[in-house]
Parts: structure tokens; sequence; C-alpha cells
């Protein structure tokens, strides 16, 4: 495919999602109706797609209008790329612009705009982000960089990065983590390397390591909302724990045990039954549901999916998962909070409503983690009883 034929399939795509189909549903579709696309232009399509989510406002603002053929236009504008080169209508390349689409307009004048967030967040990050609101909203609207954690147990950082460098893939010590590292050239080649199918390297972004490496000692670990199992995982590297996974919907920890086996460890798969039989647990590991919003970058369409109403919903859910966990845990335990949200609505508020709740428990500890090229925007906390 020409560069001109990406960004026809890029509009074909946003158009496709403006009818209530979901990106990935969407680019799915259309992989599935383009046999003839590589994995290049596959690749280089989702781009342009993730990179119209991200900017989705700044987008429509030069694109002048949100069908996608003006995201498009918008988003490319902003890149600094030339238009007449990828709209010259020849092959499958979109249209020549018109007059009036090579009219762009000035920067934008309302800040939602200008940090391509919806209205109603903005005073929720400016309340829980302070001077650093511009900065993370425009890291945010960035491609996510790639980490990933060195399974220690079975290898050395140094000799993880030398392997993968062998095989095309080029990394650079994280500095948030001692077992991350971050990805600078090859990232699309990992799950193909040897040392990924051997489970010496996890993909994990830095800031959610940071949070394992965080966690205090203890030999049995609950993580109830395991999800994929990423920082079960992690957890389950420090060879002196044994682990549990829980999570609410079990579809989602389908993978774990391979995962697990091809790391060389071994993970306890509960459900609600077993979780309260096999209580109490030294530490409770609670990465419980919420906006995502400091993981923007990679899921970028949850920012414009969020709502004040489910925003509300998620809190209550954060104090059910605290409110039910903190029974199963053993005398002089830890219950870790944790979330990949930037609002403290889901993170300094939700620790200081447990404390009010329940009497004689204290939070020794609290971390924020901004959006940044080491990781993504996360906060954790430790409950314990006084």
């Amino acid at each position: 495919m020409t560069p001109g034929a990406r960004v026809a399939a890029a509009i074909e795509i946003l158009d496709d999602m403006s009818q209530g189909r979901a990106a990935e549903q969407a680019l799915t579709r259309w992989a599935r109706n383009s046999r003839f696309a590589g994995s290049k232009d596959r690749a280089a399509v989702r781009d342009h797609v993730f990179d119209v989510l991200r900017c989705r406002r700044t987008a429509a603002h030069f694109g002048q209008g949100q069908d996608g053929r003006a995201l498009m236009i918008g988003l490319l504008h902003q890149q600094g790329a030339d238009l007449s080169a990828l709209f010259d209508g020849a092959g499958h390349a979109p249209p020549p612009l018109s007059d009036k689409e090579r009219a762009f307009p000035g920067p934008p004048a309302d800040l939602s705009t200008a940090l391509n967030l919806p209205d109603w967040l903005v005073p929720l990050f400016e309340a829980s982000l302070g001077a650093d609101t511009t900065a993370t909203a425009q890291a945010l609207q960035t491609r996510a960089p790639v980490h990933l954690r060195v399974n220690v147990a079975r290898t050395t950082v140094l000799q993880a990065a030398e392997k993968l460098a062998l095989e095309g893939v080029d990394t650079e010590r994280n500095s948030l983590s001692p077992t991350a590292l971050t990805v600078t050239q090859g990232a699309r080649r990992i799950k193909q390397t040897s040392v990924f199918k051997e489970g010496l390297v996890e993909l994990q972004d830095g800031a959610s390591q940071a949070v394992v490496d965080a966690i205090p000692a203890g030999r049995k670990v609950l993580d109830y909302c395991a999800g994929g199992g990423g920082k079960a995982l992690a957890l389950a590297a420090q060879t002196s724990r044994r682990v549990y996974a829980h999570d609410a919907d079990p579809n989602r920890m389908t993978d774990l045990p391979e995962r697990a086996n091809r790391a060389g460890t071994s993970i306890a798969i509960l459900n609600h039954d077993q979780v309260l039989k096999t209580a109490p647990y030294d530490v409770i590991l609670c990465d419980a549901p919420c906006s995502g919003s400091g993981a923007w970058r990679r899921a970028p369409g949850g920012k414009w999916l969020l709502t004040p109403d489910r925003l509300t919903a998620l809190t209550q859910i954060q104090d059910d998962i605290l409110d039910a966990t903190a029974p199963l845990l053993s005398s002089g335990g830890t219950l870790v909070y944790a979330t990949c949200s930037v609002l403290a609505s889901e993170n300094e508020d939700r620790v200081a409503a447990f404390l009010d709740r329940h009497a004689g428990w204290a939070s020794p500890f609290q971390r924020r983690f901004g959006v940044t090229s080491q990781g993504d925007g996360f906060f954790t906390a430790h409950l314990t009883r006084e």
C-alpha cells in the first residue's frame, strides 16, 4: 500500500467507528476485507487510527469536521505531513484537498480542545494534577512507549538486554524499576524473539512494575483483581512468595496459566469461594477497575467513552473492593490499592474514604506516577491496621 492508500484506509475505519463500532472491531473488520495489506500496512493504518483517537478534538478542529477524512486531514496537518502528496487521488489515495480544506484555522482557543479532553474532565484533571495538567494531557496525546519486565528468577537484566539486541530489539534501562527495560527499537519483533517465547521477558509498563516493587514482604499474596495477570506474574517471580490470582471476570485470566508456565513459575487461580476459604493473606493487591486515565496513550478511546456517571460507578466499585478484601488480611498484613488513573477521585479520595469507614487503619505509603517515557500514570497506596 502507498502512504496515501494507508490514509484512505484509516479514513474508512474512522467512518466505520462513527457508526458505533469500537476501534479494534473496526480495524479487524477492515483487515479481513483487505487481505492485500501486509503487516507493515496494517501497523501503519492502526497507528493513524490511534493517533486520531489520542488527538481527536484538535484533529477535528484543524480538519474542520468529524468524519474520517476531516479527522485525518486535521491529524496530518498537526504532524506536519505533506498533505498534497497523501491526498492526490492517485491509485487508492484520497482525493485532493479542496480550497476550504486547505484553509486551516488557527490554534484552538478553548482549553479542552487544546488538551484533547472532554469538557467535563478538564476541571478534574486540574484538581488532580495542578501544574502538571497540561504536561499530562499532552503526554496522553503521544504513542505509548514499550516496556519489558525481565524475569529475574531466570536471567539478569543485562543478559536479557544482550539477548534481545541479538534478535533486533534494542533496549535501555528504565528508571522506575530495576527489572524494567524500555524498548528503543524493534518493538514489533518482541513476541517473535526467543527471549520472549522462553519467558525471560514479559510486556509490562514500567510504573506497573514499580507498583509491584513497592509491595512489602509477605509469603502469601492474593492478586484480587488480576486481569491478565501481569502483576501476579511479577509477584511470582519473587520466589519467596506464594501467589494467588482472582478476577471478577475469570475469562480475563484464561492465558495466565500458559504465561506462568512460560515464565517457569506457578500461580494458583481462585474463584470467589476459594478466595474466602484460602484466607487470610499476608498481602492483598487490589489493582482496581478504574478510568484507565493514566494509560490513555494505550487505549485512547477510553477518554471519549468515560462519563461522569461511569466515573461515579467506578469509585463505588473501588470502595466495594477495598471493603470486601480488608477482612481477608492476616494480622500485620498489607492491603495494597492501585489504579492506572491520574484522577484524585479514584486515588487519594478512595484511600481517605476507606480510612473514614475503617477505624484503626492507616496508610503509611502512597505514591503517584506521572505519564512519562518511563511509565503510565499510576497510583498506589498501602493500607494497614494500626
